[in-house]
């Protein structure tokens, strides 16, 4: 496979054969990469792998950084394996964590693999000189006697020669067979066209399934079209493969199929959500309109939803900023909790000015903001015209039993009859801070009427 590339490159406009620099990946990206390559060989830490926090949220790889691995046992238990990103500021290094991954067992078996894991990532960024690995992890037990073999070329076909034949017979194992093959051989499908004169007993979309995984671009080119009454689920492959290989499938797709069924081309969305590549969900957000079988308005909605839920925040905030208010409006009314469940304030707006139909979530909104003494958030919400309806009662109270008059005035603006809301509450659980609360509001509604009467009827809902 090609390294993974840390920095993003585009065809110049002068010549558009040749690739000029175009910025940073993100970090997010790059990481997703990286687990999916490490997946497909079965080399995960079994106990986790996980980046860094600092490196959330669109957070770019910085210029001419590189990456290192170091393993060794924990303090207390495992096998750390901890990746590293070096670069240079003003002509001095900086390290920083990037990644850190465990494995439960502490044997020296234990140790062997995780420095095999660290292998493969040095060759998943470095490139493998035309080495594949040399060293195959035998009998995966949790027993720690397992064994590392050292074997010659002509051992490794024997081997492959008989897991092929497993492959072919034994469809339950299969998942494992092809990591141990990629691992081996690097691609599975390079394997297939070496030993052509034992061809494998498979259909076209399961090659092109593989192709996918190895990340060979033209096996792949050449097989989708034989097989187009899959292309919801190729779709769905290439929009989970993380990488520039993948991108370049999904276009690849996008421009040969005309239609994809609704369900699968969400699913797709997010497939691409995991992989962190905003660029890709974009493109994929972007083109669902001219390319879905049927109408559904709330795809991009939806998969901000999702982009939420997955901790992607810059994704999601990518696509508020880039979708139209009709798709805003369209989208599920859980969309705007999301953004202020993760305290996005700038997304929130953004939704509640493009026409976000927040529902029955209002009262929830309101409980994490005005919970967590976020008071000015649901003020500047509120401001910018998040919709209470005139009997939601359970907002204001909201507001009142949390101490936030500032957010209560807000929304007995909207209409809420004060003196209905009190008969409402009365047999409601008061905290402390509520009658300060109703006193400050006593003073703002009474203030109102006197205007009303002074001056004429003002403001709707205060003309009683």
């Amino acid at each position: 496979m090609d390294p993974i590339e840390l920095k993003q490159w585009t065809a110049s406009p002068e010549d558009p054969r040749r690739m000029q620099y175009a910025g940073q990946r993100v970090a997010q990206e790059v990481f997703e990469e990286l687990k999916y390559r490490l997946e497909s060989m079965g080399y995960l830490p079994d106990e986790y792998f996980l980046m860094d926090r600092e490196w959330e949220n669109g957070r770019e790889i910085p210029k001419d950084a590189d990456i290192f691995c170091t393993t060794d046992y924990g303090g207390s238990e495992g096998v750390y394996l901890d990746v590293y990103l070096k670069w240079y500021e003003n002509d001095q290094p900086v390290i920083r964590s990037f990644i850190t991954g465990k494995t439960l067992g502490e044997s020296g078996t234990d140790l062997d693999r995780m420095f095999l894991i660290s292998s493969a990532i040095t060759k998943a960024f470095h490139g493998d000189r035309g080495v594949y690995d040399r060293y195959l992890r035998m009998g995966e037990q949790s027993e720690p006697e397992g064994v590392i073999l050292h074997l010659n070329p002509a051992e490794q076909r024997t081997l492959i020669h008989a897991l092929v034949e497993q492959r072919e017979r034994q469809e339950q194992t299969m998942s494992q067979t092809e990591q141990i093959l990629r691992r081996m051989t690097g691609s599975i499908i390079a394997y297939m066209d070496e030993v052509g004169r034992r061809p494998l007993h498979l259909s076209d979309y399961d090659k092109a399934v593989l192709a996918v995984r190895d990340g060979d671009f033209e096996t792949f080119s050449s097989l989708y079209p034989r097989v187009p009454d899959r292309a919801n689920d190729l779709l769905i492959e290439v929009s989970g493969r993380p990488g520039r290989i993948g991108g370049n499938m999904v276009l690849m797709l996008l421009s040969a199929v005309e239609q994809f069924s609704p369900e699968a081309y969400l699913t797709a969305c997010k497939r691409a959500v995991d992989t962190g590549d905003s660029q890709r969900v974009r493109t994929l957000v972007d083109e669902a309109k001219s390319h879905l079988s049927e109408p559904r308005p709330s795809l991009a909605g939806e998969v901000m939803v999702y982009a939420y839920t997955c901790n992607r925040k810059s994704i999601a905030r990518e696509l508020i900023d880039k979708s139209t208010p009709e798709q805003i409006a369209a989208a599920p009314s859980a969309l705007l909790r999301q953004a202020v469940a993760r305290l996005d304030l700038q997304a929130a707006v953004t939704l509640i000015d493009k026409g976000i139909r927040p529902g029955d979530h209002v009262e929830d909104i309101l409980r994490t903001l005005t919970g967590q003494h976020k008071e000015w958030m649901a003020e500047q919400l509120l401001a910018h015209g998040m919709p209470v309806g005139p009997d939601n009662y359970a907002a204001l109270y909201v507001c009142i039993n949390n101490g936030m008059p500032g957010a209560a005035k807000l929304v007995l603006d909207q209409g809420i009859d004060f003196d209905k809301y009190r008969a409402w509450a009365d047999n409601k659980p008061k905290s402390a801070e509520y009658e300060a609360a109703m006193e400050a509001l006593y003073e703002y509604v009474t203030e109102q009427k006197n205007t009303v009467q002074r001056d004429g009827p003002t403001m709707g809902g205060m003309c009683r």
